[in-house]
């Protein structure tokens, strides 16, 4: 058979995939799915993987074993180290001016500690980042700051990147300002009492504070309480993470080996690693299982031209460790294309490219085989993840397998991330949207990807 021959009949087997996943709606229909397995004997058998952790050790050697008996080549860890910091106590009460009232908070990652006694001061509100940053410092210093973002859900998660600065940023800037501590609404679409952790960041020379996430509701109690006394509300607030300097993690790689040894590799991407609340399942257990679901397929219908290699990185939620390791050991590869799956368990609704213009034929191809999936051709460029992000800023063309998140930031770095946030009929849709592209990507000429 041809390799025309062979990503023809994968893009057939794509959409029967989905007819089939039209009826799978429930786990046990679910189960010969190799995306439903590994989300759910990943999320099972070793639940939460704190970047930097015996929990993501575990998962590291979980997934050697896995990807060796699913078939692929060179399956291996790569080893590197990084900095790690680990939770521990963390509690907030709002003291004044009404009686005290405990609050849902949860520490961000890198937050400095306040102590076994916990701090109390008086909080300063501020409706945004923006108005934060244009504060001046004597409205910050000594006190705690409150940053109210009011995030709304989108198809596209777009509003992450605006809001999301309170939590990547706001802390730095709090702290250079001579804030006592941090607590910012946290950057999710929910209306649970549940509070969404993530990572925040201090910049060289500037002191970590103590940094955390309030729950939605708990936020609203905040606002309503400063609306009735502006200036005389009060929060106290304990957090008492450590950090450990140079902790082993690492990524797992693995390959279906390709008929044309001088082809350059299609890379596929996703995170090992998770946030320690909940499981992982969507954030990005459900990434893992789809790209390595994809390639299988692709595998058991005939060698591709083209090697695929897979990419199951470390210590992406904590600043992206993995995907800079790889490209430190690998960077200097040419890679024919790089795609990444880590927003969700939802349907693909559009597919975005960023690849040379000797690639429009192939584009055309995959947009036409996509089509019968309720997926469209979106106008803007890809632009990748944080697992191949580095691969993408030096060149490497890109394709984005746009998911639906519009209930992603429901559940993102929350305690709901578990398996039964996973729909297996859409969890389908996205293997078979990655089949038939993997498929065409995979036996794709030089003369479209160089």
């Amino acid at each position: 058979m041809t390799r025309a021959a062979i990503a023809a009949r994968l893009t057939g087997f794509a959409a029967l995939l989905l007819a089939a996943s039209a009826g799978a709606t429930d786990r046990a229909q679910a189960s010969d799915d190799p995306a439903w397995a590994i989300t759910e004997d990943l999320t099972t058998e070793i639940g939460p993987r704190p970047a930097g952790s015996d929990r993501e050790a575990a998962a590291r050697r979980w997934a050697v074993e896995r990807l060796k008996a699913m078939g692929f080549a060179n399956v291996r860890e790569e080893a590197y180290r990084m900095p790690v910091w680990q939770r521990g106590e963390e509690a907030a009460w709002l003291t004044a001016p009404f009686l005290p009232q405990q609050l849902t908070v949860v520490g961000l990652g890198n937050s400095g500690a306040t102590g076994a006694q916990g701090i109390e001061a008086e909080i300063v509100y501020f409706e945004s980042y923006d108005a934060l940053a244009a504060a001046p410092d004597s409205a910050v210093k000594g006190k705690i700051v409150f940053v109210d973002n009011q995030m709304k859900a989108a198809q596209d998660g777009s509003g992450y990147g605006y809001f999301g600065r309170g939590r990547f940023i706001g802390p730095n800037v709090a702290a250079k300002k001579g804030a006592l501590a941090i607590v910012i609404r946290s950057i999710g679409t929910d209306s649970h009492r549940i509070a969404h952790a993530g990572v925040t960041n201090f910049a060289d020379g500037v002191t970590p504070i103590p940094a955390a996430a309030l729950s939605n509701p708990d936020a609203d109690q905040l606002v309503r309480q400063w609306r009735r006394h502006p200036g005389a509300l009060r929060l106290k607030l304990l957090l008492t993470p450590r950090r450990l300097e140079q902790q082993a993690s690492g990524n797992v790689i693995a390959e279906v080996p390709g008929s044309d040894p001088a082809a350059s590799p299609v890379i596929l991407a996703c995170h090992l690693d998770s946030w320690d609340q909940g499981t992982g399942a969507i954030d990005d257990a459900a990434g893992c299982g789809i790209i390595t679901a994809a390639a299988k397929h692709v595998m058991a219908a005939g060698q591709p031209r083209r090697t695929i290699r897979i990419l199951w990185a470390g210590a992406e939620e904590v600043g992206g460790f993995g995907g800079k390791a790889y490209f430190d050991a690998h960077g200097k590869e040419r890679h024919a294309a790089a795609l990444e799956s880590d927003f969700g368990a939802d349907r693909v609704w559009r597919v975005d490219f960023k690849l040379p213009d000797s690639a429009k034929p192939l584009t055309d191809r995959i947009a036409a085989a996509l089509a019968p999936l309720g997926i469209t051709r979106g106008k803007d460029p890809a632009s990748g993840g944080t697992d191949i992000g580095a691969l993408v800023a030096a060149g490497t063309p890109v394709i984005d397998l746009q998911q639906d998140g519009t209930r992603y930031f429901d559940i993102h770095h929350t305690p709901d991330d578990t398996l039964d946030k996973v729909d297996p009929a859409q969890l389908r849709q996205n293997v078979a949207a990655w089949t038939a592209t993997l498929a065409i990507l995979a036996n794709s000429s030089d003369s479209e990807l160089p």
